[in-house]
């Protein structure tokens, strides 16, 4: 098969719009085509007259580890060409920085789950695009959830950077198809094509999403691997909690939880009697991990590490938003007065708590929070929530399985 990237190297008639027009790439250290050549090194290489180059969140080299840390402006040593940041002072592009091309090509490596700002990135150019009357173009990639839906949906008035607009935390659609969802929903007036995959069978065994023939590159320095991209729709709500997981080892956002007061069995247990189906398509695995930076630094911490992979996946049946809603509940449960919800700025977000701003509304840490819920309760507002979503995209999907 072939990504939107090697499709517009390989085909001279993709590429003949570009011919006498200034153009720009968005990227990071994911962005290269399949002999692993970094796309702006191998559009320039093409003859694509390249003039300026964006940086996403962990910016163009990937080299920023945490959660809002910035990244500034710079200019690229080799080529000379402005680099700039679309997490630093700012993240929607200014006027000036749209001023240093005609034509935008959006080449990055996204994991399926609304909350990776790189979805809402994707937003904020296609807005600007259509301010200044410039041309966006996609070039797609594999999402490596592939199509399962699962969540609840952002609700109106709760849009942040995590949250570009009412869909759920998985929403199964690659970023090409995210962006003829935001023109149309949105409204957007802008010249918006998408260069799509060639082969590309979202859900065919055995990748499910993501294909045998292509290594995995960390698209931010915590995607570590497929496992993460599979779980990361429900793992990422531990950043919105005391809990770890997993940052400062050597597998990120793999883990249910860990901590140095919970007992990890207990929880599985309580999991297990409160909602069995609900833990199916993975194996969960009891570890123990010392973060050497980030929560519960230095300290010895109990977990369950997530396996959804080899033959413990079952793409069908594996659900980490709820697998992740059912760890937290379990936690409440076994210690109603445990401090799970972690109060502080997230993403530049000062008045709501994280787990509100991650979720797109209160709905979950509600149901956790209240001793009387029950799993069908949560279950009833995520399902109407997902058949909705489905339903609404139905029209934009590019690929068939």
């Amino acid at each position: 098969m072939k990504f939107g990237i090697d499709r517009l190297l390989a085909d001279s008639a993709l590429r003949k719009p570009l011919e006498g027009k200034r153009v720009a790439l968005v990227a990071h250290p994911a962005s290269v085509t399949e002999d692993l050549a970094h796309s702006l090194d191998a559009l320039i290489a093409a003859g694509v007259n390249v003039t300026s180059a964006f940086g996403p969140q962990h910016g163009l080299k990937g080299d920023k580890q945490d959660n809002m840390v910035e990244t500034q402006d710079d200019t690229d040593p080799v080529y000379g060409i402005p680099v700039f940041s679309l997490y630093g002072e700012v993240r929607r592009p200014t006027d000036q920085m749209m001023s240093t091309a005609d034509v935008y090509l959006f080449d990055l490596q996204d994991l399926g789950c609304r909350i990776y700002t790189f979805v809402t990135t994707l937003l904020y150019l296609l807005e600007a695009a259509a301010a200044q009357g410039k041309s966006v173009w996609v070039l797609d990639r594999p999402n490596p959830a592939a199509r399962p839906v699962e969540g609840t949906m952002l609700i109106p008035g709760q849009e942040s950077f995590v949250g570009a607009g009412p869909m759920p935390m998985r929403h199964g659609l690659t970023l090409g198809e995210m962006g003829h969802w935001f023109v149309r929903h949105y409204n957007i007036d802008v010249d918006y094509r998408v260069i799509a995959m060639e082969g590309w069978r979202p859900d065919a065994a055995p990748g499910f999403g993501w294909p045998e023939d292509r290594i995995w590159i960390n698209p931010s320095p915590n995607a570590a691997s497929l496992n993460m991209a599979r779980s990361y729709a429900g793992t990422v709500m531990i950043e919105g909690a005391t809990l770890s997981e997993g940052r400062g080892t050597t597998r990120p956002l793999e883990v249910l939880f860990g901590a140095p007061d919970v007992d990890a069995k207990a929880v599985k247990a309580e999991m297990e009697r409160l909602a069995p189906d609900w833990l199916a398509g993975c194996a969960l695995r009891e570890c123990w991990f010392e973060p050497t930076f980030h929560k519960h630094r230095h300290t010895l911490c109990n977990g369950l590490m997530i396996h959804a992979e080899g033959p413990f996946y079952d793409h069908a049946a594996f659900r980490p938003w709820r697998l992740q809603a059912l760890a937290f509940k379990a936690i409440r449960n076994l210690w109603p007065d445990y401090p799970i919800w972690r109060d502080f700025p997230y993403e530049y977000e000062l008045d709501r708590l994280a787990i509100d701003v991650i979720n797109g509304g209160p709905a979950l840490r509600e149901w956790v929070d209240d001793a009387a819920a029950l799993p069908g309760d949560l279950d009833a507002i995520a399902s109407r929530d997902e058949a909705a979503w489905r339903q609404s995209i139905e029209g934009l999907l590019l690929y068939k399985s």
